[in-house]
């Protein structure tokens, strides 16, 4: 054979190559890993063992920057908790508001002089990692619950919390977000629809050990669990329960634990807050290198299939799309496989430009979890320019982060 028929041999081994590798890629994170998860699980579950009675003081801890227009109903969602109102501190930290936040938060515990409240009132604006160091440190209550100021919570969210943390082993518990769907529009329901598939691996993980990350909403640890996370820190939901995996504990999902929220109802006010997400994710590989060796993590298998691949699923779909291109002249089922892509995305992609999602289900899916991939993208961007991102600025209108 000679050397030009050898080179042009090669070439279409290599693409044929790489497509495999990425629909594989693709194929496992997606779809063979939550089966696989899903089924172990069913058959090799760690069973949770509660102390029945159990009742700690608790703190809750919430975090706040310009929330005066909504922290009265807040408090108000954790002053109707059945837990015992004399065994639980709510802990208020203002991270530089300038819109009377403090004062509210004064004037409903006066008015409600059985709610023991310590207010934290930094003037600087530091971010929600830093903010949360200082809140933990103010007390020694054995169990600490952490919430944002914008969603309410069910009236046994604690309860449920604490009962689940009564097993030894749990050091993290999750609550479980869930959005409401009156007023839900089209691109929201598509939101909805990855969040329930996103709840269904992460039962499936607590079942089996640990859930690598927990609800930013609502959790709950173990204070001997928590170690001061970096200020700088984006993912204090991921790097707090991770720590305390590491150290040994479970990280456990209660979906008895309700925080509710309005799914994001247009992609600009979704990317702001996965962006946000995701460049965290990025940075975690950073801050705790140590999340990806296995005999340091009791969960790496998990952490790297529920985590790391998905940062690398937006490369992996390029990746096809250009491989399947180069062999389409030579390829029929390459032609095919191109093809079917190609419709893909600019369907997806017409349905997010021109609003047409509420006509099919599939279609809202498809535009979201299209958006979502890109936002994986610009995430990686964000963090590889340093933005600010730790101190979160809120987007508008509903859909994002307090902190």
């Amino acid at each position: 054979m000679t050397m030009p028929a050898v080179v042009e041999s090669f070439w279409p081994g290599i693409w044929l190559t790489g497509a495999l590798v990425c629909a594989v890629l693709l194929f496992y994170t997606f779809v063979g890993y939550p089966v696989l998860v899903t089924l172990i699980a069913r058959y090799r579950h760690k069973p949770l063992n509660g102390q029945p009675g159990w009742q700690p003081r608790v703190a809750v801890v919430i975090v706040m920057h310009n929330e005066a227009a909504r922290v009265r109903s807040k408090l108000a969602t954790l002053l109707d908790q059945d837990y015992p109102c004399d065994h639980v501190r709510i802990v208020v930290v203002s991270d530089g508001s300038t819109d009377g936040t403090v004062r509210c938060v004064q004037e409903f515990a006066a008015a409600n002089p059985t709610m023991a409240v310590t207010i934290v009132d930094k003037t600087e604006r530091r971010g929600k990692a830093a903010c949360l160091n200082d809140a933990v440190a103010t007390g020694d209550e054995p169990v600490v619950v952490f919430t944002d100021a914008r969603q309410m919570l069910n009236l046994q969210a604690v309860s449920a919390l604490v009962d689940t943390l009564s097993d030894p082993a749990v050091a993290v518990v999750s609550g479980e977000l869930e959005f409401r769907r009156e007023g839900m529009q089209s691109f929201g329901d598509g939101v909805d629809a990855y969040w329930r598939y996103e709840k269904m691996i992460r039962k499936a993980e607590a079942r089996l050990h640990s859930v690598p990350g927990a609800t930013g909403a609502l959790y709950a640890m173990r204070r001997a669990a928590f170690r001061p996370i970096d200020p700088h820190t984006i993912l204090d939901d991921v790097a707090i329960p991770m720590q305390a995996c590491l150290l040994g504990g479970r990280v456990v999902f209660d979906p008895r634990a309700l925080a509710y929220d309005d799914a994001a109802q247009a992609p600009a006010q979704e990317r702001a807050r996965k962006v946000r997400t995701l460049a965290g994710n990025f940075q975690l590989l950073a801050l705790m290198p140590q999340l990806c060796v296995p005999w340091r993590n009791p969960i790496f298998w998990q952490y790297l299939s529920h985590k790391v691949l998905r940062l690398l699923a937006p490369w992996a779909m390029l990746g096809l799309l250009l491989f399947s291109l180069l062999l389409a002249p030579s390829h029929p089922v390459a032609q095919v496989v191109f093809g079917l892509q190609l419709l893909f995305y600019v369907t997806a992609l017409g349905a997010l430009q021109f609003n047409v999602l509420s006509r099919w289900k599939p279609l809202r899916v498809a535009a979201a979890f299209v958006a979502l991939n890109a936002f994986a993208v610009l995430g990686l961007w964000a963090w590889l320019m340093q933005q600010d991102l730790h101190r979160w600025k809120r987007a508008q209108p509903a859909g994002t982060r307090s902190t």
